[in-house]
């Protein structure tokens, strides 16, 4: 159809590209539409295999592919083509002096570098991967979008034949958005250049530092509902909420994301272990336990606070089964994630439609490198995820009494736990779950005594004689820096106590405990999380 009077004619295109999916199905329909196609090389081969008319870009430049194709679309005859004003005289004489053809639109996706490095290649393969004609081409044409179409992404080839369907050409609106697209993609490109090399040449502190991000969803609203919010993933494969599959249930908000992330970095401290559970609400856990069963761990779980439960979210280091889905159905839950969830599970959280269900078919590696990033105002803090573990043999005992095997096996629980609690934290555990756990407060002997409550709380909702922190330990994850926060956990029950010690009045805490017939030990190792 011809071009309605707001839209720019197609008439010639480049195709250029790594990623050939799509690609003979466009070239197809442009050729229907009587567009002449330029393209180089693989593109080139693929369109003629199609029995596809297609020029050779080296037939417009007048000079052949060279240097193993790093040099063929940088020519003044494609870039004057892209970047000419068809509305200045003055540019439209130079085409017609310089032989140079017009390039309505430029399809072009870049070398895939990041997955070159994604797969482990080395430095100069990684360098032999960086695109240099195509971001050059894609930010001529971006600049030029006045007159220029630009597609980067095979995803927006659909949108292409749709407007000019509708608009027999390019509008300047949809040639805007495309535009932004591709300034987008070209600095996405280039901060994972960048970025690598930065980490390839040991530069921990580049002098300056670029992220980039993919939309992944639109999401109602923020942490409240005066705010505006959506969903960017940062294109790492790590097993998590961004990379899980939603099985079924009401799409995820804002606060979903973060809280399911939260529960499943956790439970990923315990791949390889038992059965375990992790029951978090407002991005701390509320209950964790291990058991021979995963009906078991969520029981054991929930029963550590059932009141903060609800509502939460559940996640799993196994498959989610039916036992345990009926459990976790039995009382409202908006997110449950784990690695997979079998035809048994899958049929009892169909009743509940509104109730999330994520797999991810692994667990995340806690040891795995990686950065967090905070925003403040007025920048960025950086910083390594937290990747510290303690081992058995890293723990120095300090208190006169040694901490039994039980004991032990229950320190290093509470102390899993404890990296993924808010500051000032502090977690109970016995016999492999919570039964306390005291998250954000001011003061640390705050959070040790609201941990408490808690567990006497649960202990009148469950009819037990005594609450269940007497006979548990206890995890701080900083040092305690006076000796009533321990004294208020040997007041709840504790009977060993595990910390990263470092305090001036270590020795005044040390004998306390000593004085309380406790047991402690030092990790040497702290985990603030704020």
């Amino acid at each position: 159809m011809p071009a309605k009077a707001d839209a720019r004619p197609v008439t010639r295109a480049l195709i250029s590209v790594s990623d050939k999916t799509g690609l003979v199905e466009l070239g197809r329909d442009l050729a229907a539409r009587g567009v002449e196609i330029l393209s180089t090389g693989g593109s080139a081969a693929a369109l003629r295999a199609a029995g596809i008319e297609v020029r050779d870009v080296a037939d417009v430049t007048g000079s052949p592919e060279m240097m193993d194709g790093r040099v063929k679309t940088l020519h003044p005859r494609i870039h004057g083509g892209l970047l000419a004003l068809r509305d200045d005289p003055a540019h439209m004489d130079a085409m017609r002096m310089h032989d140079i053809p017009e390039i309505d639109l430029l399809v072009v996706n870049l070398y895939p570098f990041e997955a070159t490095v994604a797969r482990g290649a080395d430095y100069a393969e990684a360098v032999e991967n960086i695109d240099i004609g195509g971001p050059a081409m894609i930010r001529a044409a971006a600049k030029n979008h006045r007159f220029v179409a630009v597609i980067t992404d095979a995803e927006d080839y659909d949108a292409l034949r749709a407007e000019l369907d509708a608009e027999g050409g390019t509008t300047e609106p949809f040639r805007r958005t495309l535009a932004q697209r591709a300034f987008a993609r070209t600095a996405a490109y280039d901060a994972a250049v960048s970025g690598w090399m930065a980490r390839a040449i040991d530069a921990p502190t580049p002098r300056r530092r670029t992220v980039s991000a993919r939309f992944a969803q639109a999401l109602r609203y923020g942490e409240n509902p005066h705010q505006a919010a959506a969903f960017y993933t940062d294109g790492s494969d790590r097993p998590g909420v961004a990379t899980a599959r939603q099985l079924q249930g009401k799409a995820l908000s804002y606060n979903n994301i973060n809280d399911t992330d939260a529960a499943f970095e956790l439970v990923s401290e315990f791949a390889g272990d038992a059965p375990a559970c992790v029951i978090v609400k407002h991005a701390n856990p509320c209950g964790v336990a291990r058991a021979d069963t995963l009906a078991e761990a969520y029981s054991r779980a929930f029963d550590c606070d059932r009141v903060s439960a609800f509502g939460g979210i559940v996640a799993l280091n196994r498959p989610l089964d039916g036992p345990t889905a009926e459990a976790i159905a039995a009382i409202f839950t908006e997110v449950v994630i784990a690695p997979g969830a079998d035809d048994a599970a899958q049929a009892v959280f169909a009743r509940k439609k509104n109730l999330r269900l994520l797999t991810t078919d692994a667990l995340a590696d806690p040891r795995a490198a990686g950065e967090v990033w905070r925003q403040v105002s007025g920048g960025y803090l950086v910083q390594d995820r937290d990747a510290g573990r303690i081992t058995r043999d890293e723990l120095r005992i300090v208190t006169a009494r040694a901490p039994s095997d039980t004991e032990i096996a229950d320190l290093l629980f509470a102390w899993t736990v404890a990296k993924h609690v808010k500051s000032n934290a502090i977690v109970y555990a016995r016999a492999g779950a919570t039964v306390g756990v005291g998250a954000g407060q001011m003061s640390r002997v705050d959070s040790t005594r609201i941990a408490a409550r808690k567990a006497e709380d649960m202990a009148a909702a469950l009819g037990l004689d005594t609450p269940p922190t007497k006979g548990s330990v206890v995890a701080s994850d900083a040092f305690f820096p006076f000796a009533d926060g321990l004294m208020a956990a040997a007041e709840a029950g504790a009977t060993a106590v595990i910390q990263p010690g470092g305090s001036v009045r270590d020795d005044e805490v040390i004998a306390a405990a000593d004085a309380a017939g406790l047991a402690m030990v030092f990790t040497g190792m702290r985990h603030f999380r704020h």
